[in-house]
């Protein structure tokens, strides 16, 4: 099979979400003056991660999201606030760490080299994957980024797949590939729109989802090779 067309997943394939969420939270909640600040962390970060998941289900839409999240962490915590206000407050922090993993920038410069059109496919909300992604050094690398907010539709909705095919000159779906880390938003996605996908898993994690990737790496290098035979 010969590709063109190379969709990245951003958070936690190229872009580094961990570490610029911890940054992000540690300067946010000093400044909200919380006094247990990894605790606070240690309730939040999981249950942001099942926001996320029930915003993939549709059981919940991104504006509910983003701005309930921190009326439900700070309550956990016996303090009421405006989670739409906190959710401004925290975007000014997260929005401005463009951390990412090493070997990104490299892999990407790579590709190009080799001829592929690199496109980004995030579910991000737009003000804050617009400004991490200033931040960062891989933008260049892409010929346009299409955020979920900004299309109307996430991953791994068909019609996030079709408004991207839609918007990319000459666009093949049989000449593209998905190359991401999520089972349930990047390969569920990809399969569901008819789409390759490669499953990024440095972490060797198992997978329990009926997803199933066209082709599976655990690291740049073995992308690099995958895509070297293409």
């Amino acid at each position: 099979m010969t590709y063109t067309f190379l969709l990245f997943d951003l958070d936690h394939t190229l872009l580094d979400f961990d570490t610029a969420e911890e940054v992000a939270l540690t300067q946010f909640l000093q400044d909200q003056g919380v006094q247990d600040i990894q605790a606070f962390k240690d309730y939040y970060k999981p249950m942001n991660q099942g926001l996320w998941k029930d915003l993939e289900q549709k059981k919940i839409s991104k504006k509910d999201l983003i701005n309930s999240r921190f009326a439900i962490a700070f309550a956990h915590f016996g303090r009421e606030v405006d989670g739409e206000e906190m959710a401004l407050r925290y975007q000014d922090y997260i929005s401005q760490q463009g951390q990412t993993f090493s070997g990104a920038e490299d892999l990407l410069a790579k590709l190009v080299k080799r001829g592929y059109r690199l496109y980004g496919a995030t579910n991000g909300a737009t003000a804050i994957q617009q400004g991490r992604l200033k931040q960062s050094a891989i933008t260049p690398y892409f010929k346009e980024i299409f955020i979920s907010e900004q299309l109307g539709t996430q991953k791994p909705e068909v019609a996030f797949y079709e408004k991207i095919g839609n918007l990319i000159p000459g666009f093949a779906k049989e000449q593209a590939l998905m190359i991401g880390d999520s089972l349930t938003a990047d390969i569920a996605g990809g399969n569901a729109a008819g789409i390759d996908t490669v499953w990024y898993n440095p972490d060797h994690k198992e997978n329990t989802s009926p997803a199933v990737p066209t082709y599976e790496v655990d690291s740049y290098e073995a992308l690099l090779a995958l895509l070297r035979k293409d």
